[in-house]
C-alpha cells in the first residue's frame, strides 16, 4: 500500500517536498492550492505581454540539493548577449509573441546590480568604499559615518533589536542613512521595535568591514559558495521569470502521478487522539485523509483550521495574532527614464542596469523598484524600446494603501516617480497595472516574542510538518523554503517525528556548508 501525502500549498517550499518524494513508488501525493497558479510568492505574473516577478527571485544557493532541483528543471546557459536578445524579441513580435510551446527551457547568467536611492543620487548595495560613495555623501556625512562606525567597533550593543543589529555592523550615521527608513517601511514599524532575528536571517554576515574586504579580494578570489548572499555579484534566472521554473516543475511532478487541486482553500484540520492528523477539511466540504502532512499555509490561518480547543491557549493566541506585511506591485511600460545610464555597464535602451533600486528616500511611500528589462530581457515584450518596472509598496491588509482602488494607487506611484525624478512625466507612461498580495512577508514583532511556544505546540503532532516562509512564519529566501521542503520529504520517507533540523534551516550558518566547504 502507499503511504499517502497530503502538501498544503503549491509554492517553492511544497513542490519541492513533491519533487523529492516522487522519486520513489511509495507515496500517493496529492498538493491542495489555494490559487490559481503555482509558485506561490515567486510566480511570474503578465500583463498584456510582459512579466513580472513578484518580489524580485535571484536564483543563488549554498546548498547543492536544491542547485540541482533548478538545473534538472532548467539546464544553465550563459548570458545572452543583446544581439541575440534583440534578434529573438523581434522573430517573436514578427510571430504574435512567444509560443509557450517554443520558449526556452533554460537559465540564464546575470549579475547583479543592486543599489540605493537617496538624495536623487545612487548608492551601491552593500555600501562599498568606492570615491563615489563618498562624493555623493558628501564631506560632513563621510565624516560623521566614519566616525560612527569606529564608534560601533569599539562599543557594541546588546542586539536587543533589529536596529542594535545595524548599528553594531555599520554605525548608527549609515544605519540612519541607509536603513533605518527603508525598513520601516518594510515593516511598518521602526527598527527599534524588531526583532534581531530578521538582520540574523536575511544579512547576518554582512557588515561594512565585511564589505571593504571584499571589495578588496574580489579581483583575486576563485569563484567560491563562500561568498555571503548580500555581497554576491551574479546569479541565475529563469528567461522567463521564476514561475516558468515552478510550472514546469509542476507539470513534471503531474506527469509523475502527483495530483494538484488548484483554487482548493483547506479550513478545517482534523485531529486525532494520538497527536496525528487524521484529515483535512477544504471549504468546499473535500475532506482528505493521509498519513503524512506538509503545510505551507501561513501558520495564523493553520491554527485557526485546528481549532482552539486543541491545542493551548497560549499558542493559539500567539498564532492567530502572528503579524505579516502585505505587498503591491505597480506595473508600468514606460518609453524611457529620466535617470541616465553613467555607468559603463552596457544595457539595452541604456537605461540603469539595477535589477533593484532600494528607495530610500523619506518623502515617499515607494520601498523598492524592479526594472524587470535587466532581471531577463526576454520578460519584456519589447525590451528595444520600452522600460517594464515594477514600484514595490509594503503595507498591510486592510489599510489605506490596500484599500484604494487601481487607478488612484498607479497614479500615486506614478506622482512618486517623477517627484524623484526617475521619470519625466505621465506622458511616459505607455501602460500599468496593479496586483497585490497577501501575507508575503511573515514579520518579526508583536506574538512573534512567543513564537517558541507555537513551535513546541506543531511538534506534537507528528505527521505533520511545516515548510516555506509562512509555513515556519521565517523570511526565508527562495532556496532556504526550497530545502525545507526536500527536509520534510526526507522526513517522511524516514518517518522520522523530530523535526529539528527542519525548524533550524536559515538559523545556523553551519547547517548550509557542504563537506567540501567545512574541508576548507
Amino acid at each position: 500500500m502507499k503511504k499517502k501525502v497530503v502538501i498544503i500549498g503549491a509554492g517553492p517550499a511544497g513542490l519541492s517536498t513533491a519533487y523529492e518524494l516522487a522519486k520513489s513508488d511509495d507515496f500517493d501525493i496529492t498538493i491542495l492550492e489555494l490559487e490559481k497558479f503555482v509558485g506561490g510568492i515567486s510566480r511570474t505574473a503578465e500583463y498584456n505581454g510582459n512579466r513580472m516577478d513578484v518580489g524580485g527571485h535571484r536564483f543563488f544557493t549554498k546548498v547543492d540539493r536544491v542547485n540541482d532541483l533548478w538545473h534538472e528543471i532548467m539546464p544553465l546557459q550563459g548570458e545572452p548577449s543583446l544581439d541575440d536578445i534583440l534578434l529573438q524579441r523581434k522573430i517573436e513580435l514578427a510571430e504574435g509573441g512567444p509560443d509557450p510551446e517554443k520558449e526556452d527551457v533554460v537559465m540564464l547568467k546575470r549579475n547583479r546590480i543592486s543599489r540605493i536611492y537617496f538624495i536623487k543620487k545612487f548608492f551601491d548595495y552593500p555600501i562599498s568604499m568606492k570615491a563615489r560613495t563618498f562624493i555623493n555623501m558628501g564631506f560632513w556625512r563621510t565624516m560623521k559615518s566614519g566616525f560612527g562606525y569606529i564608534g560601533s567597533c569599539i562599543h557594541k550593543r546588546k542586539e536587543k533589536s533589529l536596529e542594535d543589529f545595524y548599528i553594531n555592523r555599520f554605525g548608527k550615521p549609515l544605519y540612519q542613512l541607509f536603513f533605518e527608513s527603508y525598513t520601516e517601511k518594510l515593516w511598518g514599524v521602526h527598527p527599534s521595535k524588531l526583532s534581531a532575528d530578521w538582520g540574523a536571517q536575511r544579512v547576518k554576515g554582512l557588515s561594512l568591514f565585511k564589505a571593504f574586504v571584499s571589495a578588496i579580494t574580489k579581483p583575486f578570489k576563485k569563484k567560491s559558495k563562500k561568498v555571503e548572499t548580500s555581497l554576491i555579484s551574479q546569479f541565475e534566472y529563469p528567461k522567463y521569470g521564476p514561475g516558468q521554473l515552478y510550472t514546469l516543475l509542476a507539470e513534471s511532478l503531474q506527469k509523475k502521478g502527483v495530483k494538484i487541486d488548484y483554487e482548493t482553500e483547506v479550513n478545517k484540520i482534523v485531529l486525532g487522539e494520538d497527536n496525528q492528523i487524521k484529515k483535512v477539511i477544504t471549504k468546499d466540504g473535500q475532506e482528505f485523509e493521509a498519513d503524512y502532512f506538509v503545510s505551507s499555509m501561513p501558520i495564523k490561518d493553520l491554527f485557526t483550521a485546528i481549532g482552539e480547543d486543541k491545542v493551548s491557549k497560549e499558542a493559539y493566541d500567539t498564532a492567530v495574532n502572528l503579524p505579516y506585511r502585505d505587498f503591491i506591485t505597480v506595473g508600468l511600460l514606460l518609453d524611457k527614464l529620466k535617470i541616465k545610464n553613467k555607468t559603463k555597464i552596457p544595457t539595452l535602451n541604456d537605461i540603469v542596469p539595477d535589477t533593484w533600486i532600494y528607495v530610500q528616500e523619506r518623502d515617499v511611500t515607494m520601498g523598492r523598484i524592479q526594472l524587470f528589462n535587466n532581471w531577463s530581457p526576454y520578460m519584456v515584450k519589447d525590451p528595444e524600446h520600452t522600460v517594464w518596472m515594477g514600484l514595490e509598496y509594503f503595507c498591510s491588509e486592510g489599510d489605506q494603501m490596500w484599500e484604494s482602488t487601481d487607478e488612484d494607487f498607479i497614479n500615486m506611484a506614478i506622482e512618486e516617480l517623477i517627484k524623484m525624478g526617475i521619470i519625466e512625466s505621465k506622458e511616459n507612461v505607455l501602460d500599468s497595472t496593479r496586483l497585490r498580495v497577501k501575507k508575503a512577508y511573515p514579520a518579526y514583532f508583536g506574538s512573534y516574542d512567543n513564537f517558541h511556544l507555537v513551535r513546541e505546540e506543531l511538534d506534537k503532532i507528528n505527521n505533520l510538518y511545516c515548510v516555506g516562509r509562512n509555513g515556519q512564519h521565517r523570511y526565508n529566501n527562495m532556496d532556504h523554503s526550497m530545502l525545507t521542503g526536500l527536509l520534510a520529504a526526507d522526513y517522511i520517507k524516514e518517518n522520522r517525528t523530530d523535526k529539528t533540523a527542519l525548524w533550524e534551516v536559515n538559523t545556523e550558518k553551519e547547517y548550509h556548508e557542504t563537506k567540501e566547504e567545512k574541508k576548507d
